[in-house]
């Protein structure tokens, strides 16, 4: 195993410990009325941190554009967990504003991820084509759509909730699910498209170059 995987294995640890950590103290418990700003925060830093350190350090962008992709878009398919917020919705634990678009997102990438693999195994230039980056491109919409419904079922006085509440997302167990899986997925597609997009910068050089060959 190398070190850079090592590495990743270690931060990644220690990261879903933190995450525990916190949600145990109650780091991401939002007042009555309030926007949950904690939590966005904790979804958002991790992968403001990957950009970052993507665009800024040569080392940690070239261990990225060459990551195996497969792997990466495998793990995806753990998204269709996310049938399980139906249960939740079911004993009025979370609401239906939030349930039915996280969970059906969740559960369409989730069900197409072992075909998009496959893809790659057969074919590994699919990852150039327009249809992988589209299929990335609609994961992260999935969770841009879940955040956003779940700022408005939140109980904050922008929210459209009732009674029931995305609140029990700030806290353990389920703060896990933003602040550390979405992040984590989230890293993956970008992953997947940065990937493509070096894979089809490559491809249109190299037609480039055959044409001006035959010229």
């Amino acid at each position: 195993m190398s070190k850079a995987r090592v590495a990743v294995g270690v931060v990644v640890a220690v990261w879903a410990a933190v995450i525990f950590i916190l949600g145990a103290a109650g780091t991401f418990d939002t007042p009555d009325r309030a926007l949950p700003l904690p939590l966005l925060m904790g979804v958002a830093t991790p992968i403001v941190i990957f950009l970052v350190l993507f665009r800024s350090i040569v080392g940690f962008r070239t261990w990225v554009l060459a990551a195996d992709l497969r792997l990466a878009t495998g793990v995806q398919a753990w998204r269709f967990g996310g049938l399980g917020f139906f249960a939740l919705y079911a004993h009025d634990v979370l609401p239906g504003l939030f349930v039915w678009p996280a969970a059906l997102g969740d559960m369409a990438i989730g069900a197409t991820a072992p075909w998009l693999v496959l893809a790659l195994v057969r074919r590994p230039e699919f990852a150039a084509t327009r249809g992988f980056v589209v299929w990335n491109l609609l994961g992260l919409l999935d969770f841009a759509v879940a955040l956003t419904t779940g700022v408005l079922a939140s109980g904050a006085s922008i929210g459209i909730g009732g009674a029931i509440t995305t609140d029990p997302m700030g806290r353990l167990p389920l703060v896990l699910i933003p602040c550390y899986l979405v992040p984590l997925f989230t890293m993956l597609h970008l992953t997947a498209i940065f990937q493509a997009r070096q894979l089809a910068r490559g491809r249109s050089s190299a037609s480039l170059l055959e044409s001006a060959a035959r010229a």
